[in-house]
């Protein structure tokens, strides 16, 4: 069998004050992952208050697991930043080995970035008190009714 050469990945940068949008072509396979992980991390650096970094994949030949395993880095990258990771333009190719290693959700999930501790009934509780679920605010959050 007769492999074809990787091509080499592309990515081609836009900025505005709050985003990043890159645009990446080529593979995204074993010999190219790095490169990302790399740019992406020089881009959070250069951006410090990056609210939203958004990757364009339409233009991707092909992912390997090291491409997955580069986006979940970037994943992790973008969340101790603070910035929204969003993966436009993904390819069927791309879809299909995000759904079937289970990382779809992992990857496209809003509201990245790291979340602050906040209390919960169970940090409030002590020896039989009952703890009570809280809302984002700190609030309890209202109990049904007893039926």
């Amino acid at each position: 069998m007769t492999r074809l050469p990787s091509a080499p990945l592309g990515l081609t940068y836009t900025s505005s004050h709050e985003a990043v949008h890159v645009e990446l072509s080529g593979d995204l396979d074993h010999l190219h992952a790095d490169r990302l992980i790399d740019a992406v991390d020089r881009l959070l650096a250069v951006h410090p208050g990056l609210r939203d970094l958004r990757l364009d994949c339409a233009g991707l030949s092909s992912v390997d697991s090291s491409g997955l395993a580069a986006l979940l880095m970037v994943r992790r990258l973008t969340d101790k930043a603070g910035a929204g990771l969003h993966i436009d333009g993904r390819t069927v190719q791309l879809d299909r080995i995000l759904e079937i290693t289970g990382t779809l959700d992992h990857l496209t999930a809003p509201g990245a970035g790291p979340q602050p501790l906040r209390r919960t009934g169970a940090a409030r509780g002590g020896p039989g008190e009952e703890n009570h679920p809280t809302s984002p605010s700190g609030a309890p959050e209202p109990r049904p009714a007893p039926q």
